[in-house]
């Protein structure tokens, strides 16, 4: 058996970044921007006031008095020039005139007509954000999965569009004789497909655009019906038939000789990886916890590289155990788990079941407890490693 570890190196081998394209700013939420975005203005482009008031120059004291010769808007600029003795009626966002080196709030001012006295114990801030006080011309944002976040700033850099990684196409195959998708009335022999779903959920999150296609049935000619609707996907997943009993044939159909694996780990033992006319494949179990749990290990990793992440390993956590736990045997187990926030790391416990047929515990659980292979015993307060769900 090969190690978690080994087999994600040896699914990342399989994919790379996939070409760019130019995306709209309004649309790229969500997408990989594969170059660097540099700022074409200095933001703010001209010094602004901070706050509703006065532009005045030098440094006033109580009792000081000006002429107010004009006003500034946000959008309106005021084009004369303060002086000595004067003050600009000046409101927030707006351009700070020239000879003006400080605003005067408001609520330090009594307006007498057209002059204005200044108030005892007023403020000494200068309420004026200079010219590219939150970024300059030239100055960029790295590569990375654009948030809402990243899009104001890179509106505020007059960037009205980005270079974004493609996104990875995910063909995803659920196969068996057993399965009949939701809604159907299976037999009693029969269950329902639920893998799939989750999959597809899971790679749209990542970035990915998931394929849903129908079950392919346990014959040959039908799974290579199936696989031929994979054409133009750039990631072929199965679920199901990555095992070694008689009737697993997606190995064999799929032609991916020497490529299944026997992992050491729970859930998710049978692994199969390799390319399908050139196309990298992913073989899930069929279990649907070992599928989900396969899924966040190897799938969205491979997705994410498609997109360029140059991180794309799940990177595990830290929590404080709750519960003793005995040793761990040759597998890694990714024990199905929940937790709880505080203060400090958060406090984490395993589930008493841990089959991996348990969706509904699954449902229940946020995060999965790592135990190494070979682990010694842990005691409540240990610190232990976890992924997020």
């Amino acid at each position: 058996m090969i190690t978690v570890e080994e087999a994600l190196t040896r699914c990342l081998a399989l994919v790379a970044p996939l070409q760019p394209e130019t995306v709209p700013l309004a649309q790229a939420a969500g997408r990989w921007m594969c170059a660097p975005a540099v700022a074409t203005r200095d933001q703010p482009p001209f010094a602004a006031s901070a706050m509703d008031g006065y532009a005045v120059q030098g440094n006033p004291g109580p009792d000081d008095n000006f002429l107010v010769i004009g006003e500034a808007g946000a959008g309106h600029a005021f084009e004369g020039t303060v002086g000595p003795g004067q003050a600009v009626r000046i409101f927030t966002g707006a351009p700070v005139p020239e000879g003006a080196t400080r605003v005067i709030i408001q609520e330090d001012v009594v307006r007498l007509d057209d002059r204005i006295l200044l108030k005892e114990g007023l403020d000494t801030a200068t309420h004026i954000r200079p010219r590219g006080q939150d970024f300059r011309a030239g100055e960029s944002i790295s590569p990375r999965r654009l948030r809402p976040t990243d899009l104001a700033l890179l509106a505020a850099m007059n960037i009205p569009v980005v270079q974004a990684t493609r996104k990875p196409v995910v063909a995803l195959v659920a196969t068996g004789d057993e399965l009949v998708m939701p809604g159907e009335d299976p037999r009693p022999d029969q269950i329902i497909a639920s893998n799939g779903f989750a999959l597809k959920a899971m790679v749209e999150a990542a970035g990915g655009e998931a394929r849903l296609l129908p079950i392919a049935r346990d014959n040959e000619v039908e799974l290579l019906t199936v696989l031929d609707l994979t054409q133009g996907a750039d990631l072929v997943v199965t679920i199901g038939g990555a095992s070694v009993g008689d009737h697993d044939l997606v190995g064999k159909v799929a032609g991916l000789e020497h490529s299944f694996w026997k992992l050491a780990l729970r859930p998710g033992k049978p692994l199969m990886a390799g390319r399908l006319n050139g196309v990298p494949m992913l073989g899930l179990p069929g279990n649907p916890v070992s599928a989900i749990v396969c899924g966040h290990l190897f799938l969205l990793p491979m997705v994410r590289a498609m997109l360029g992440d140059p991180a794309p390993a799940p990177l595990p956590r830290k929590a404080r155990l709750t519960v003793d736990l005995p040793a761990n045997g040759p597998r890694a187990h990714y024990m199905r788990a929940r937790l709880v926030q505080t203060d400090g790391l958060p406090e984490i416990a395993p589930f008493d079941r841990q089959d991996s047929a348990l969706l509904s515990i699954l449902g229940q659980a946020d995060a999965l407890l790592i135990r190494p292979i070979d682990a010694p015993a842990c005691r409540a307060g240990d610190t232990v490693p976890y992924l997020p769900l």
